[in-house]
């Protein structure tokens, strides 16, 4: 009997590679619509974190607090309308053909497929079931009492926290620690650069300009997405 094929990991990022924008962005455009943040002062801090992190200097602490702060004082079953709609007015329609077929290629082929990203697990769950991808690793958003207190829990799935989330994930499902290492990962961002680092096959998916001089540098795959 011939041997069961080796299992593969492909692991994608969410914003800026599946997504056409960002996830936590979008939320806040979201939110300042219906009214639900105050524009004065919040647009400009936004600006302000976005700017630094598309260059790479802005903490993962400081990031994941900014966007998760935008869930306290309610319930996960509070959001729940409002989440509704942002996916299905803001979220989907970012969601590009060519990131579904990507998703689909790699599904074909038996592959284990994983979302993994810094926008907390509260957005980024239905954006993964839409694209059909069971297993997420995302940011965790703390609760006490049901209630969201603004703050992140546990190691933010961002920068290095993504190849230690991604370990542990495998620990504990029994999978070995060599899947990752002959892992293909997709991401459009220099802040991903630890977890392509990881990978036997990393890709710079429309990579901003830190990744794909990097990518040029190291003879990494880049993928163009049509969008």
């Amino acid at each position: 009997m011939a041997p069961a094929p080796a299992l593969k990991l492909t692991l994608f990022d969410l914003d800026g590679t599946l997504l056409s924008g960002d996830s936590d962005a979008l939320w806040c455009e979201f939110l300042l619509r219906e009214g639900v943040l105050a524009a004065e002062g919040f647009a400009e801090r936004q600006r302000d974190i976005e700017q630094r992190y598309r260059a790479g200097n802005v903490t993962a602490q400081e990031f994941c607090d900014f966007y998760v702060a935008t869930l306290a004082g309610r319930s996960a079953d509070e959001w729940a309308p409002l989440r509704t709609r942002f996916i299905e007015e803001m979220v989907v329609p970012c969601i590009p053909a060519a990131a579904v077929a990507l998703v689909e290629q790699h599904r074909v082929r038996g592959e284990l497929l994983v979302l993994t990203t810094a926008t907390c697990r509260f957005l980024s769950e239905p954006t993964a079931r839409h694209l059909r991808l069971e297993d997420l690793i995302a940011t965790e958003a703390e609760q006490i009492g049901c209630i969201f207190t603004g703050r992140t829990s546990g190691t933010l799935n961002m920068r290095e926290g993504k190849v230690a989330r991604l370990r542990q994930w495998l620990a504990d499902r029994g999978l070995p620690a060599s899947l990752l290492d002959e892992a293909t990962a997709y991401s459009d961002s220099i802040n991903d650069l630890p977890l392509l680092e990881a990978v036997r096959e990393p890709v710079a998916v429309d990579p901003d300009e830190r990744l794909a001089q990097v990518a040029a540098e190291r003879g990494w795959a880049v993928l163009r997405m049509a969008r």
